[in-house]
């Protein structure tokens, strides 16, 4: 008998799959791939479009003791920057997300994620001066890798994988998130990253 495996996906529309459907999320299709491998695999994604880190830790982070996560990926940080959040507050947002992680579900493995390059998208004009969105978009990962390695995270470096499939315009018909092909190709990494317990 295999030990089920818990997964918790924290995170804004990058996590519930804006641009597809919920079913093709990177998350979901992580969880698919496990379950074919023959484990048992129970997913809860409470991910919401448009999320910051304010909404994360006042509407998600509750799940993480109420649902006992095994695994947690977190990716967060894109409406951050849509709403003006600086560096600094960015960097103190992230701490007390991976503590509360950390003390509401000691034994999990959490993964860190960076978010893609939506500066790369269609739409991604619509939200200010490309070149400099692109740079924040830069300082904000490294802030969540070093938050995350801070708190004993493992970081999954997608970002060379995002910011080629932006040049590839990989992008879903709304003009601004990955399609799901792109999400697809996120889950194919991290399956090979993130991998399940040992029965």
């Amino acid at each position: 008998m295999t030990i089920p495996e818990r997964f918790l996906a924290l995170g804004d529309s990058f996590t519930i799959g804006t641009g597809t459907k919920p079913d093709r999320s990177f998350p979901a299709v992580l969880a698919a791939m496990w379950t074919k491998r023959g484990r048992t695999v129970v997913l809860e994604n409470p991910a919401v479009n448009g999320y910051t880190t304010d909404d994360l830790i006042h509407d998600e982070l509750p799940s993480v003791a109420s649902f006992r996560p095994t695994l947690v990926t977190l990716l967060i940080g894109a409406n951050d920057i849509v709403r003006g959040s600086s560096d600094d507050r960015y960097r103190r947002q992230l701490g007390l997300i991976h503590d509360r992680i950390r003390a509401d579900a000691p034994d999990a493995r959490v993964v860190g994620l960076p978010q893609p390059d939506w500066s790369l998208s269609p739409a991604g004009s619509s939200f200010g001066d490309l070149p400099a969105i692109a740079r924040t978009i830069e300082r904000f990962n490294a802030i969540a890798r070093d938050e995350a390695e801070r708190a004993g995270a493992m970081w999954v470096d997608l970002f060379p994988l995002m910011r080629e499939q932006g040049r590839k315009k990989m992008v879903a018909p709304d003009g601004l998130h990955p399609s799901a092909e792109a999400y697809a190709e996120w889950a194919r990494e991290l399956a090979s990253s993130a991998s399940v317990s040992s029965p």
